[in-house]
C-alpha cells in the first residue's frame, strides 16, 4: 500500500518523504507554517518556513529567537525528494497554501483560505493537484457571505448613527486579519477617530510595516486623559467584551463582525447590539468552486464541518475523507472567533 504524502500524526500533519510537518501543534525539527494565527503557528519548533510577507506577524507570535525562513510565493524548495512551494491563500497577510510534489504526485494543503478580494493580503490562487486538503469551517449551504464593501458601509452608517447620539461605537472582531481588513474597507468621511485595543494595535503596525495602507489609528491606552470616546470607533477582540476594560467608554454600542453572525440568534446569544457578517474563511459556494478548480480527485477535510463536507463530496462522486487535526470548530488558542 502506498504511503500518503501527508499523514496525521500526534505532532501534526507530517510528510515522511520530505521529513517535515505542516502547522504542527507539538515541537518538531522542521515546520512549514501556513499563517500566523495561533492555532497554526505554535512556538517550540527548531526551524520554520513561511511566506515572506507574513514574517513580521510570525516574528511577533514566535519571538526573536525563532529560526524563521521566508519564502516568496511560488519559490520552490527541496526537502529531500519533495519539492515544496507556497502560494497565496487569501486568508490574512502572509497566509499560504503548501504545494508538495513527489514522484509525479501533487498535494496541496490549503490551511485557512477565502476567495473574497481583500486589500490587506494577496488573493487566493487555485492550484491544480491530485489531493486537496481543505478547511471546512463554514462548510454548510447556509454560509454565504454578502459583499464585504456593503458590510463595511453598514458598519460606517452604524458608527455615524452612534456618533450623532454621543455613543461610543465598539466593534469586536478577530485581532489578526479581520481588524485590519475592516480598517482597510471602511468608507471615507469618518465621524471621529479610530482607536484600537492593545491586542490589535501592534498587529496593525505589522501590516503597515509590510506596506498595507490603513487609515490612522491610535491605541486606546494612548488616548488623551479627557477623551470621552463619544464619536469614536473602537476596535477590540471579543475577549474584551464584558471586561473592566469596557468601563472607560460612554454608553457603548457594541457590534460583532464574524461569519458566525450569518446564523440568526448568534448575536442575541453573545449579547451584542449589532452583528455583521464578514469572514476570513471561504463560504459554501466558494468552497465547492475551489475544490472543482483544483481538479483534485481526492479531497481531505479539516476542522469545522469536515464530516458534512465529506458526505456531500462523496455524493458528488469524489473520493473524500476527514483528516484529523487539533484545530477547533470555532475558536483558536487566543479565544477569538474568525
Amino acid at each position: 500500500m502506498t504511503v500518503p504524502l501527508i499523514q496525521p500524526t500526534r505532532k501534526g500533519l507530517y510528510c515522511a518523504a520530505g521529513d517535515f510537518h505542516i502547522d504542527p501543534w507539538q515541537p518538531v525539527p522542521r515546520a512549514l507554517i501556513t499563517h500566523a494565527h495561533a492555532d497554526h503557528a505554535r512556538s517550540g519548533h527548531d526551524q520554520y518556513w513561511a511566506a515572506r510577507s507574513g514574517l513580521g506577524l510570525l516574528r511577533r507570535r514566535l519571538g526573536k529567537k525563532a529560526v524563521i525562513h521566508g519564502l516568496e510565493y511560488g519559490e520552490t524548495l527541496r526537502f529531500g525528494p519533495v519539492t515544496v512551494s507556497l502560494h497565496p491563500a487569501g486568508h490574512v497577510l502572509g497566509s499560504a497554501q503548501v504545494r508538495l510534489e513527489h514522484e509525479d504526485e501533487v498535494w496541496v494543503a490549503s490551511g485557512d483560505y477565502k476567495r473574497d478580494i481583500d486589500p490587506t493580503c494577496a488573493p487566493f490562487e487555485p492550484i491544480l493537484c491530485d489531493t486537496f486538503i481543505t478547511e471546512a469551517t463554514f462548510a454548510l449551504p447556509v454560509y454565504r457571505w454578502p459583499v464585504v464593501r456593503d458590510v463595511a458601509r453598514d458598519i460606517h452608517q452604524w458608527w455615524q448613527k452612534n456618533a450623532s447620539t454621543n455613543r461610543t461605537t465598539v466593534l469586536f472582531c478577530y485581532a489578526l486579519g479581520k481588524a485590519q481588513r475592516l480598517l482597510a474597507e471602511l468608507p471615507l468621511g469618518r465621524p471621529g477617530p479610530i482607536y484600537l485595543h492593545g491586542a490589535i494595535a501592534p498587529l496593525t503596525d505589522d501590516y503597515r510595516a509590510a506596506g498595507i495602507e490603513l487609515p490612522p489609528t491610535q491605541p486606546v491606552s494612548q488616548a488623551p486623559a479627557d477623551e470621552d470616546f463619544s464619536s469614536s470607533l473602537v476596535i477590540a477582540p471579543p475577549s474584551a467584551a464584558g471586561s473592566t476594560w469596557m468601563r472607560r467608554f460612554r454608553k457603548p454600542a457594541t457590534g460583532f463582525a464574524s461569519g458566525w453572525m450569518r446564523i440568526r440568534g448568534n448575536r442575541r446569544r453573545r449579547g451584542y447590539d449589532r452583528g455583521f457578517v464578514i469572514s476570513d474563511h471561504v463560504d459554501w459556494p466558494d468552497l465547492l468552486k475551489t475544490i472543482t478548480e483544483t481538479g483534485a480527485k481526492q479531497v481531505l477535510t479539516t476542522h469545522g464541518r469536515a464530516d458534512e463536507l465529506v458526505r456531500y463530496l462523496i455524493e458528488q462522486g469524489l473520493s473524500a475523507r476527514p483528516l484529523a487535526t487539533l484545530y477547533g470548530d470555532q475558536d483558536d488558542d487566543d479565544g477569538e472567533v474568525h
